[in-house]
């Protein structure tokens, strides 16, 4: 851990095609190109000196950081302070639309504010996850490093042609770019990084700087004040709609689970998996999530895209018509591999990409695609009679093969089981499917539907609750309780009040919960394929939040919301998993933890508001 940051020390820049980390001392240790699931170009932060970064930092023996956004914006701060001076490097990444395009820039500006400050700037790209050579080409106004596959990273500097040549630059045998900039108050020079730039390096003169600057705070700032949210911890919310904005690949509207790939569930364990694609599951998340915010382009965009994937039965075999997960174009090649030439961060290995889950067989995703649908409907989205007849085949398919045993929500790989939370979400499928179709009139096999909900209604309170626990279980036969069931009455298959769901409320916060923190199962006891342990789920403590405010224990909620808002980051940014020492773990950051912290909010604002 000596040699690698923490992983809630970054902060999160993007461009809606893809996002870069930034650590709390300035260096670039995650970025792919072009877009989020492609390879990386700077990927330190799995492997320190294999992967490629992009540093600034002052030559200064000993200083202290400190990292912000600038108000209402995805624009970045990192701060130096010394003895001598203070110093600081703004980056962002200007937007580009919702055009695929291999062009994306990354501007990193250094200012001195105070005193005199030193700053080392070192370039390392490492193309192709570290797999491709590249060489470098230096000229007068930049370089530009290519890689033997032809991908190429060009070098602007950002100054006037008639400022003094403050940089001193040399390079080294790996064709690396290394940069001493003394800087005194007042002054400043910086940077573009270009993918797949249209001609040679040239210089950028301040007044282009300060347009780019602009143009991408203007943006910001006024997509963010599209939103209509005015209750309780407004700022917190805010960010964590800016950090989904962030992961959302414009050209299709599809939110990626997380930027990276293979950040350790546990150190040193082998729970590392790629979330740089879409998951089905999130769709229902997103759209409540987006519409509560008053979000509706892009939960529009959310639904089309789900919609595309419901018309294209990608899917295949038992595993259905839907994949669990997409690439972002919505294309399904997710095969896993693994890295073996990087270490992994801090040493844990094995380093994944792709993704072996998506073909698994989870039945819970119609619940979920069918609950977004139908809940986009209700705020005006129309989906039409062609979508309809689109969404009967998954029905038809649904109806035939959801009494079976599957991999279940948490994609484990220990083997099929006939998982509570596959079921219930499967009873929501046809609940929303029939409520569509009584409210617009269009042909549905209702009477199939309806006996499938009943039998599965039926099916779920005699296997899926245990008397003896006096809670719902995990799946059928087991006494293993489960958080992804804290969304029983959220989707509305018990009632808040209900006595059996405040039981199993009360079962989990004996057996789950940890000073507020809630864990996804127990894997002991409940073995799912894979080595090692795990921290608690951020996305779970929120989904406690929101079934806590449901059943009326309103303080309790409140408690436990205020608790988890002390294991964000410096940034209000949450991974996946936060340790018993309250580190983060896991990819960083995570959307369905950010989508769940808007829905607890929103959820918990209302009950306080009513009370």
């Amino acid at each position: 851990m000596d040699h690698y940051p923490l992983i809630e020390n970054h902060g999160l820049l993007g461009d809606l095609q893809t996002a870069a980390l930034v650590t709390t001392d300035g260096t670039v240790d995650w970025l792919c190109l072009p877009r989020f699931d492609s390879p990386s170009v700077f990927g330190a932060l799995l492997d320190k000196d294999k992967g490629g970064h992009c540093t600034v930092r002052p030559r200064h023996e000993t200083y202290a950081t400190k990292q912000l956004y600038l108000p209402d914006t995805a624009i970045l701060v990192t701060r130096f302070m010394t003895e001598a001076g203070a110093g600081e490097v703004l980056d962002f990444m200007p937007v580009t639309g919702t055009t695929a395009t291999p062009r994306h820039r990354l501007v990193r500006m250094l200012r001195c504010v105070r005193g005199s400050m030193t700053f080392e700037v070192e370039i390392a790209p490492r193309f192709d996850y570290g797999r491709t050579a590249h060489q470098l080409d230096i000229t007068p106004h930049g370089a530009v490093f290519r890689a033997a596959d032809g991908e190429r990273l060009t070098v602007h500097p950002v100054r006037e042609p008639e400022d003094e040549r403050l940089a001193e630059g040399l390079t080294d045998r790996n064709a690396d770019v290394r940069i001493t900039l003394t800087l005194r108050a007042g002054q400043e020079r910086g940077m573009v990084l270009e993918s797949a730039a249209d001609g040679p390096p040239r210089e950028i003169r301040l007044a282009e700087y300060r347009r780019l600057f602009d143009e991408t705070s203007v943006f910001w700032r006024s997509w963010l004040n599209r939103s209509q949210y005015t209750g309780r911890w407004r700022e917190t919310v805010e960010r964590s709609a800016m950090a989904l904005k962030l992961m959302t690949y414009a050209p299709s509207g599809a939110v990626v689970a997380a930027p990276t790939a293979a950040l350790p569930e546990q150190l040193g364990g082998e729970r590392n998996w790629d979330y740089r694609f879409t998951w089905i599951r999130d769709a229902s998340f997103s759209v409540y999530a987006l519409l509560g915010l008053g979000f509706t382009d892009e939960a529009r965009a959310f639904i089309n895209w789900l919609g595309d994937r419901v018309r294209e039965r990608a899917g295949g075999g038992d595993s259905g018509p839907l994949n669990i997960m997409y690439k972002v174009d919505g294309s399904s090649d997710l095969d896993e591999l693994v890295l073996d030439h990087w270490e992994g961060y801090a040493g844990s290995a094995p380093v994944r990409i792709g993704n072996g889950a998506a073909t698994q067989l989870q039945l819970d995703i119609y619940g979920e695609a069918l609950d977004s649908i139908y809940f986009a409907h209700r705020h005006g989205f129309d989906t039409g009679y062609q979508g309809w007849r689109s969404l009967l085949d998954n029905l038809d398919w649904l109806a035939g093969h959801w009494n079976q045993a599957e991999e279940g929500l948490w994609e484990t790989r220990g083997g099929r089981k006939d998982f509570t939370y596959g079921r219930v979400m499967s009873w929501v499928a046809f609940d929303r499917a029939l409520r569509l179709a009584e409210a617009n009139g269009w042909p549905a096999a209702v009477a199939r539907w309806s006996a499938a909900r009943d039998e599965i209604y039926e099916q779920v309170m005699a296997k899926g609750w245990r008397e003896d626990r006096r809670a719902f279980v995990q799946h059928y036969g087991s006494d293993v309780l489960d958080s992804s069931l804290l969304r029983m009455a959220t989707v509305g298959f018990v009632t808040p009040k209900d006595p059996m769901w405040g039981r199993t409320l009360d079962a989990m916060e004996e057996e789950l919960v940890s000073d507020s923190l809630v864990y996804r199962y127990n894997p002991e006891a409940s073995p799912d394929g894979l080595r090692g342990s795990e921290g608690t789920f951020s996305l779970c403590t929120f989904m406690y939040v929101d079934a806590l405010a449901r059943a009326g224990r309103v303080d309790q909620a409140r408690l436990v919301f205020e608790k988890m808002m002390g294991y964000a980051n410096h940034l209000g940014l949450f991974s996946e998993e936060i340790d018993p020492t309250g580190r983060q773990l896991g990819n960083f950051p995570q959307a369905f933890t950010h989508l769940a912290l808007i829905d607890a909010a929103i959820t918990l604002n209302a009950a306080l508001d009513r009370r």
